[in-house]
């Protein structure tokens, strides 16, 4: 058998390759859908899921999903495994918190999160000059911390949009490790993002999220109002900082219980 993850191009890859080859493929993180053909990862994740064997799903939505696409005997709800993770790691990102603020330079919610790497945004000049102008505008009202990803810096430099980054409350970082990545997350006021993951790592460390997309396969997060979609939208994109989540509105159990990995392990082992 071969497992896959999630919905980028080697994913794709692995399942075509496995299918043509008659072995047995497994999706983990199935069933997500932004109904964005325009997404790369949206055509990439619906592909997968009509050839593998096991479907495993992270939400109830993502089952829904693929019971409307007729594939009911294949779905398995086990929870999402990002979720396993972070919850193992969840004493380490305490321990190394005060360290990663001491590094920054960083006081623990007086600043904002801020990550730009998809393709969308990135190679679009109109969108990538509107989401870091917006930046500037909030950077006038909160610190702002900016771990660049290599194709962004790729981009801005192509679009000579160096400029925008020298506000003296813009700090500008190499991308950094998991852990600290997750303790920068952790102690900021919000994060402004268009990842994927980030928005379900807001989400389950309770950090509000602003999400440079029109559409997201985390439905839940918006829905519960700890994720806001504003696109590339300026306006939007500044107005987003003061935007609170409704506390009540917070469902514990939304990416399951920490134990998805054990169940996909059992599923397999069975099925095999």
């Amino acid at each position: 058998m071969v497992i896959v993850f999630g919905d980028t191009n080697s994913t794709l890859a692995g399942a075509l390759t496995a299918t043509m080859l008659n072995i047995p493929v497994a999706h983990v993180e199935a069933g997500l859908r932004s109904f964005d053909k325009t997404m790369q990862e949206e055509i990439n994740r619906v592909l997968v899921d009509h050839i593998s064997d096991l479907l495993f799903c992270p939400t109830k939505s993502s089952v829904l999903n693929l019971r409307r696409e007729g594939m009911e005997s294949k779905i398995y709800l086990v929870g999402d495994v990002m979720f396993d993770l972070l919850k193992s790691k969840i004493k380490l990102i305490r321990k190394v918190s005060n360290d990663v603020m001491e590094k920054y330079a960083l006081s623990k919610k007086e600043y904002v999160l801020f990550t730009v790497h998809r393709a969308e945004n990135t190679d679009n000049p109109w969108r990538l000059r509107n989401i870091l102008n917006a930046i500037i505008e909030i950077s006038k009202n909160i610190k702002v911390v900016f771990p660049m990803h290599p194709r962004t810096r790729k981009m801005i430099n192509r679009f000579g949009l160096n400029s925008f980054l020298v506000s003296p409350s813009i700090k500008v970082i190499k991308p950094v490790s998991y852990i600290t990545f997750l303790a920068l997350l952790k102690n900021a006021f919000k994060v402004f993002t268009d990842s994927g993951g980030v928005q379900k790592e807001a989400y389950i460390l309770r950090i509000p999220c602003v999400t440079f997309r029109e559409r997201t396969e985390w439905v839940e997060t918006v829905m519960l109002g700890w994720n806001k979609l504003v696109g590339a939208n300026k306006e939007l994109i500044v107005s987003a900082l003061w935007y609170e989540p409704e506390k009540h509105s917070y469902d514990e159990r939304l990416f399951g219980d920490g134990r998805a990995s054990v169940r996909i392990a059992q599923i397999i082992k069975s099925h095999i």
